[in-house]
């Protein structure tokens, strides 16, 4: 399994479900678990200025390798889950080499995407997915962003080829 893969399965592991009419962010203190890793991780893979603030946001900078000044890129990823479905206990599946059928989920709750409700589904077709069963969510849309800006940074860290 890659390194992205491994990374992203991790951080969904992490239960940081948001609770709605709270007014502190982040929202839930179960959230601090994914934060605290997530700066941990930033700190062993060499990033520098690794800090959080009050709020839960997190930043890291990587060093410019080129001799000229060049502009601040900032990536931007959020670790908080949705608040209408559990993030507790997710229990990630992959469909390898999706065939572009119907996609069981949970099979004795009887949940499935079909590509009749999911028509993007067929886009996909011939890679591999990597869906919740069903019961859960999965989290993909910020903790895979997350996953991708970290291992790009560790990437470019180690790679000193890429400018």
């Amino acid at each position: 399994m890659d390194k992205l893969t491994e990374r992203f399965l991790h951080y969904v592991s992490f239960d940081s479900q948001s609770e709605v009419d709270i007014d502190t962010i982040p929202s839930t203190k179960k959230q601090w678990n994914i934060i605290n890793y997530i700066v941990d991780e930033l700190k062993t893979i060499g990033l520098d200025d690794v800090s959080v603030d009050d709020n839960g946001y997190i930043m890291a900078t990587l060093p410019s390798n080129v001799e000229k000044e060049v502009d601040t890129i900032g990536f931007i990823a959020h670790y908080d889950t949705s608040p209408d479905f559990s993030g507790a206990n997710i229990k990630p599946q992959f469909i390898k080499n999706y065939d572009g059928s119907t996609v069981v989920l949970n099979k004795s709750e009887e949940i499935e995407m079909t590509t009749e409700e999911f028509p993007e589904l067929l886009q996909y077709k011939g890679q591999t997915l990597i869906t919740t069963d069903g019961t859960t969510l999965l989290g993909a849309d910020d903790k895979a962003g997350i996953a991708e800006i970290i291992t790009a940074m560790e990437q470019m860290l180690n790679d000193n080829t890429i400018k």
